[in-house]
Parts: C-alpha cells; structure tokens; sequence
C-alpha cells in the first residue's frame, strides 16, 4: 500500500462489469475509490453495494465527478463511448495519471476480433485526447467474472502495465499488486498498447473454448 498511500482511485465507467470487479478488489485492499457514471444515483447505489460488501471506502459520484476526486483514474468503458467520456473531461484530468483498459473489440457470429484505432490504440487515443495527462495501459485481461466473484479471494493473473513515465507505471504496477494473487509487470511503452488490447480477442477465444476466464501469467520475472 505505500506508493498509494493517500491516494483516492476514481473509476470512470465503474458501473460496469469491469469496473464493478476492479473497484470491488480495491475497497477490499483498504484503497478509497470512487465510482464514475453517466448516471449519479446508479453511481451511489453501486457504491453503497459495494461498501457494504467490502466494508471499503467507496463514493458515487458522476464521470466528471470521480474525475475530479481520483488522484489516479482508470478508463473502464466499451470502446464506442471511449472518445466521446475523454473528450470533455482533459481539464478535469490534467495532472493525473490515467489508466486505461479499454479494449478496442467487434463480435460477429465468429467470435471476437480487433478494431482498428486510428492512433493506434485505445490508450494511445487516451494519451492524444489527454494531452496534459499522464496515460498508462493496464487491466485489459482480468476477467470481470473472477473480479467480481466474492466466493474468489485471489485473483491469479499478472496485469502487463504500459506506458513512457517510469513513475506511473510503477505506481499503476502497485495498484495491480495491492490485490491478492494479482501482480504488476512492465510491458513496454504505450506505443505497444495495441497488441496488448487485442490479445484480449485471443482470450475470449480461450474462454469460449474451454469454458475458462484465462489471465496472463509472464513467466521468468
């Protein structure tokens, strides 16, 4: 806990399945968290659910809020309504390190594919509409299933953290290791997110295949 000693964590899109698990683990861990929304009272009253179930510090507020409060803020939207939540908020997020996980994906009757990003990434669009912000990549593989089951205790997956500020992604690797099971491992620099979002095709494709919830473990390190 020390490097986020002090620290709050908004989590925009927090009423989501990705969010909900992600805040879940951290108000467990001790860490105070806000839930962003487009929708105030679903904000508080997954807040309250969730501060209940982890007897944690969690607040719900709306995406502008929790963008105003976090310390650092994490991105956990589906990729159509990524550009249009960023956009209006670059005032609110200057400063701050910007974590994102979101993962650039289309479905048809063959499963999961990759859409192309003009920037590159979804990260690296982060990092374009944010340009006063510090943008990491992370959490794109851990399951919203397995983070949002309380029967789970560890969630045993390593989270690969990108991004070009060494302090950033250190404090973001810190964030994945405050979770039981979960550890942070440098993965590059952002310009490598792309890769990164789009093995999370090849997981689905594990996950249908063998009725599993696949992480990503990097082994030798």
């Amino acid at each position: 806990m020390a490097p986020l000693e002090g620290m709050t964590v908004a989590v925009l899109g927090g009423t989501g399945p990705q969010g909900r698990g992600l805040v879940r683990r951290w108000a467990a861990a001790g860490v105070p968290v806000v839930i962003g929304s487009r929708s105030a009272d679903r904000a508080a009253s997954t807040a309250e659910a969730l501060a209940e179930a982890t007897e944690g510090d969690v607040r719900g507020l709306t995406n502008e809020g929790a963008a105003a409060a976090g310390d650092v803020v994490v991105v956990a939207v589906p990729y159509d309504g990524h550009a249009d939540l960023l956009r209006p908020l670059a005032a609110a997020l200057a400063g701050k390190v910007v974590v994102d996980c979101v993962n650039p994906l289309g479905f048809d009757k063959q499963g999961a594919f990759v859409l192309e990003v003009a920037e590159g990434s979804a990260a690296q669009q982060a990092a374009a509409l944010l340009p006063e912000s510090t943008v990491v990549a992370a959490f794109h593989h851990v399951s919203a299933v397995i983070l949002e089951d309380p029967e789970i205790v560890t969630v045993d997956t390593d989270i690969l953290v990108l991004g070009d500020d060494r302090d950033a992604t250190d404090l973001v690797a810190a964030l994945a290791d405050v979770v039981p099971g979960m550890r942070g491992v440098y993965g590059g620099r952002l310009r490598n997110a792309g890769q990164v979002e789009g093995l999370t095709a090849n997981l689905i494709s594990i996950n249908r295949r063998y009725k599993a919830h696949a992480g990503v473990r990097v082994t030798d390190v």
